[in-house]
């Protein structure tokens, strides 16, 4: 039986899930900042008043979760990147692909952020936290990972589009590593990983395809599936098919279609031979630009019309800003954070679009992402305090088995490496996003049904030598 996941019930819930003392989800009841005594300045968002020109810092929160950032008397130089005053962490994006310049900047600027967010409330127990970026540029992402392994304590919100790549030298030099998201199999189910939204191979949330399912009963019948031979398409696409069938879909395998990773000259030949068998809901595994509006475009000069549905990065503002036309009104994406076009009913996200733009940042749900990874390894660094090691960092995230960074986005299980069973459905409709599922705006539909094992497997998980924990031994030294 489903239920609705809102603001109104989020406290209700924690109130009886949570216990002082229970994991470190609970970083809003379980942290207790220290208010800061008008030394720093922080954003008013975040608890701060005014006092005759100086800032006086109250008990911090982010959304609902009590800040981890404040004073405090940690100190020991206990791994590379700590000393007595300062954690350096690293991050970064893909910024400086030529293919896509800025490529998920967004991530980036919400680092720098809230890492100038925290450090006004007194950094981690006292100590400055400092951040060097690293630009993987989409192919250098083992370098960028290299370089951080002399120069950082952890990496922290960063996003690697070949974040596979880079895993023999992260786990060569033992990285931990909190990220925003994880795109290949060998970093979703990687070791020295916790992730606040975890992307695991082996379980898929299928809120989405209920819902398609109850509005369309007859069309996911004849259901086809679009992507690239780019893993991490090939990836998401295997793991939609293994786990959509449980809710009635199926699909026309003569339908399948590939596309090259650079995308097509002429997109008229697939979208051609989708509607010639018959497709009547399509899944496009990739980027929506501009892949995704050239298909668009395509099936419209030769009359195919089907409902489309993708991922999360789909639900992007230059796709709504290009769809003047209307021809992608029949896109259906699914999420798991609260959209930033509903920030007025959500303080979390507010407050992440306040903090970034305050700093002359861009925002993103990628960004929010980074913003959730910030506020769990801060968490988990603060429990250390002076015993700051990434191996206790990772102890203290292996108990937090509900989280949503102050609210951002629906509960997740960090320390189980498994994502909720909460989802929402967004609508494309003319040149903005529209809330479809459910109809109540701001909330999210939660079912255990929800939370699917894949089967088969994915076929990049045959190599991973994943054991007993769900862990990959893959790339581990001497693995």
């Amino acid at each position: 039986m489903t239920n609705t996941f809102s603001r109104r019930t989020r406290t209700a819930t924690r109130a009886r899930g949570w216990r002082v003392g229970a994991a470190l989800l609970v970083a809003a009841a379980l942290l207790s900042a220290v208010g800061c005594a008008g030394r720093r300045g922080t954003d008013p968002e975040a608890g701060a008043t005014q006092v005759q020109g100086k800032t006086q810092v109250q008990e911090a929160t982010f959304g609902d979760l009590t800040s981890p950032c404040g004073p405090g008397a940690a100190s020991g130089a206990t791994q590379l990147g700590v000393t007595d005053d300062s954690i350096t962490i690293g991050y970064g994006d893909d910024a400086g692909y030529q293919g896509a310049p800025g490529l998920n900047h967004e991530m980036s600027d919400a680092v720098k952020a809230m890492i100038d967010w925290c450090n006004a409330q007194g950094g981690i127990e006292g100590r400055k936290v400092v951040g060097r970026y690293y630009d993987a540029k989409v192919l250098e992402a083992s370098n960028a990972v290299q370089e951080a392994c002399s120069q950082v304590f952890m990496l922290v919100g960063q996003g690697f589009a070949l974040d596979g790549g880079s895993e023999p030298a992260r786990l060569n030099c033992s990285l931990a590593t909190v990220p925003g998201f994880t795109s290949n199999s060998e970093f979703a189910m990687a070791p020295l990983m916790v992730q606040p939204n975890p992307n695991p191979t082996d379980f898929n949330v299928v809120q989405q395809a209920a819902a398609l399912a109850r509005a369309f009963p007859t069309q996911v019948k004849k259901a086809a599936v679009v992507y690239s031979s780019l893993p991490s398409t090939i990836d998401a696409t295997e793991k939609m098919l293994g786990t959509y069938t449980t809710q009635g879909f199926e699909f026309l395998d003569a339908c399948r279609q590939t596309y090259a990773i650079q995308g097509e000259a002429d997109w008229k030949p697939i979208a051609l031979r989708l509607k010639e068998c018959g497709a009547e809901m399509v899944y496009f595994s990739g980027t929506p630009i501009p892949h995704f509006e050239n298909l668009l475009d395509a099936a419209h000069q030769v009359g195919y019309d089907p409902i489309w549905f993708s991922e999360t990065n789909f639900a992007t503002p230059q796709l709504a800003d290009w769809n003047v036309s209307g021809l992608g009104d029949d896109l259906y994406v699914r999420m798991t954070y609260t959209p930033l076009e509903q920030a007025d009913v959500n303080p979390a996200t507010q407050q992440y679009i306040d903090i970034v733009k305050g700093a002359g940042g861009d925002v993103s749900l990628l960004g929010a992402q980074s913003t959730s990874a910030f506020l769990l390894w801060a968490t988990g660094a603060k429990e250390c305090g002076s015993n700051l090691t990434s191996a206790c960092v990772l102890q203290q995230l292996g108990q937090v088995h509900h989280w949503t960074g102050g609210g951002l986005h629906s509960p997740s299980d960090p320390g189980a490496n498994l994502p909720g069973d909460c989802g929402m459905v967004m609508r494309l409709q003319g040149t903005e996003y529209v809330q479809w599922a459910p109809e109540e705006r701001g909330t999210f539909e939660c079912d255990p049904a929800f939370m699917v094992k894949v089967d088969p497997p994915l076929t990049s998980t045959a190599s991973l030598k994943i054991d007993a924990d769900r862990v990959s031994q893959k790339n581990r030294v001497g693995g």
